[in-house]
């Protein structure tokens, strides 16, 4: 349970500024368990009042080791639980109070006549987010969500509830908009996308359609390996085409 407050760093004792990390270290700390973090999603927590880092005389942020696991906490309720960040930033405020709040649901509101709520039928599974579901994880409106499906961004499956790594990308899109890229200006990675899916999918193809179950099986998890090794692959030649490194 988080027990310290936000930038508790801030203390003044000399080993205590000896534990002060910065963005590139708190990056690099964190990437383990969330590969795709970036210093800009990082900024962007710290402006929605998820984390207050301390600032040197010169403006540097320097994150405490609370401060990180404060991050971990946000990351990963993102990532495991699709939950709004206001919904986040309540819960992890409660826990530093000393209170045991249970962790928030999106198929449950949690008070009568909550926006947030939704219906039974839009409850999530491990697979499968509801429409209300994902409007609410990435905190945008039916016409946004309309407008990056007519854009096959975010793509509906058949029962017209999402996979679940669509709150994934809807976040990326909405993290890409602050920098003025819109889903018009996406189409090319679309379809960048859908060819490297292409290339995995000739690979795996006659594995999946293999009559041995253990092969098939087999064949999910080399989607995963060649799907992790194209996107790797992916981000390499951008950088490379843009002359950067990322830290």
């Amino acid at each position: 349970m988080l027990q310290t407050p936000r930038g508790g760093a801030g203390n003044g004792t000399a080993a205590e500024d000896r534990r002060l990390m910065s963005i590139g270290a708190v990056l690099n700390a964190l990437r383990d368990e969330f590969p795709e973090v970036t210093i800009s999603k990082i900024r962007f927590l710290e402006s929605e009042g998820l984390i207050e880092p301390e600032r040197t005389p010169s403006g540097y942020r320097k994150f405490s080791p609370q401060d990180v696991e404060r991050l971990g906490h946000v990351l990963r309720m993102q990532r495991d639980h699709y939950l709004p960040l206001k919904v986040i930033r309540e819960h992890l405020d409660a826990l530093e109070r000393g209170e045991r709040p249970s962790l928030p649901s999106l198929g449950q509101p949690r008070e009568p006549g909550d926006a947030w709520g939704v219906s039974d039928a839009d409850e999530p599974t491990a697979a499968r987010v509801g429409r209300a579901e994902l409007m609410a994880a990435a905190e945008i409106d039916a016409e946004q969500l309309a407008d990056w499906e007519t854009y096959g961004l975010i793509v509906p499956l058949p029962d017209g509830g999402y996979d679940a790594e669509a709150v994934t990308v809807a976040a990326l899109v909405v993290e890409l908009g602050r920098f003025g890229i819109e889903p018009r200006h996406l189409r090319a990675v679309k379809s960048a996308a859908e060819r490297e899916a292409g290339l995995v999918d000739q690979v795996v193809a006659p594995l999946r359609r293999h009559r041995n179950p253990q092969t098939r099986a087999h064949a999910e998890a080399r989607t995963k390996e060649l799907a992790g090794l194209t996107g790797k692959l992916h981000s390499a030649l951008v950088q490379t085409a843009l002359g950067v490194r990322l830290p």
